[in-house]
């Protein structure tokens, strides 16, 4: 099997590659993205021949149609995923997250590529954001692209990801480190959460999907103030001050990973994972109106820390 995976250098991607060497039947990992150092130091991490460097950009038809050829299955995790950096400059947000995944659709076909799987996020859902609005622009092209060819395109949305570049838990653990301090937008804000692990997890179980299905996670969630609270706790001391700051613009309270037009299309597809489809499936139907951040039971403070412990952040 050979494999292409797009932003494949950061922190999703060095996870995925891993997961991917495990598997018996894999001949090649062929990681395509634009920063040359982050390529060098991936391929000094795995030091593995069957992994593949291409430097390149989303943006750029003609380099991504090439790297797609002879490829079985493309991971599309290549994206702009700063919420303010989108906002602040939406043509670049614009031509990465949208153009970048209207390249990929028309390269994996024009190359028979067999499926691909997209990221997506749950700022998806009734999006207030540009950054939101590009990935559901992303989702609506990878799914209409199942009619225009043989390949399979399939969707994931995901939540908060522990660790990831930019996400709050390691920016709460910098602010402590640096002055003692913890900036919360709103304390009662609640957010999804998930390992990078079950992230990658949600991946692979998307690539097993029938094609058109748009794959979620059932997350856990808690408030920013408990996720702040609990992080004083481990990492702060007497002395660890949070400072509210107040929402940014456009910035939603709570966030949603399907919304009410979504859930009459919206099954049980295991204990862990929803399916999204426009077609009949044989699957147990959904019984909520939406699946929101606050719309379930928060985590507590020990659940917080038992989330923290396993994503690897505290013993």
């Amino acid at each position: 099997m050979k494999y292409l995976l797009t932003g494949g250098t950061g922190s999703w991607g060095k996870i995925l590659t891993q997961r991917l060497l495990e598997k018996d039947d894999t001949e090649e990992i062929r990681i395509f993205s634009r920063n040359e150092y982050n390529q060098v130091i991936t391929k000094r991490i795995f030091n593995n021949s069957k992994l593949t460097f291409v430097i390149g950009d989303v943006r750029d038809y003609f380099a991504v149609k090439e790297v797609c050829k002879g490829m079985h299955t493309i991971f599309h995790l290549a994206a702009l995923k700063h919420v303010p950096v989108c906002e602040d400059q939406p043509e670049e947000a614009i031509k990465t997250n949208i153009i970048g995944t209207q390249n990929i659709i028309k390269a994996s076909i024009a190359q028979g590529v067999n499926q691909v799987i997209d990221v997506s996020s749950d700022k998806a859902v009734s999006p207030n954001t540009l950054y939101g609005m590009t990935k559901a622009v992303g989702e609506k092209l990878i799914l209409n692209a199942n009619k225009l060819g043989q390949t399979s395109f399939i969707c994931i949305r995901a939540g908060n990801v522990l660790g990831s570049a930019g996400s709050v838990v390691p920016l709460f653990i910098d602010q402590i480190k640096a002055t003692n301090t913890m900036t919360v937008t709103d304390s009662t804000m609640t957010r999804y959460f998930m390992s990078l692990p079950e992230a990658i997890s949600l991946l692979l179980t998307a690539s097993n999907a029938p094609a058109g299905s748009l794959l979620v996670m059932k997350m856990p969630s808690c408030t920013i103030g408990m996720l702040a609270k609990t992080m004083m706790g481990i990492f702060g001391n007497e002395n660890t001050e949070i400072k509210k700051i107040g929402i940014r613009l456009s910035e939603k309270k709570h966030e949603l990973l399907i919304n009410e037009d979504e859930s009459p299309l919206t099954y049980i597809y295991s204990n862990n994972y929803y399916i999204i489809n426009e077609n009949k499936l044989d699957l147990p139907k959904v019984d909520f109106k939406y699946y929101g951040s606050n719309s379930q039971e928060l985590m507590t403070e020990p659940e917080v820390t038992e989330m923290l412990r396993q994503g690897g952040f505290c013993k």
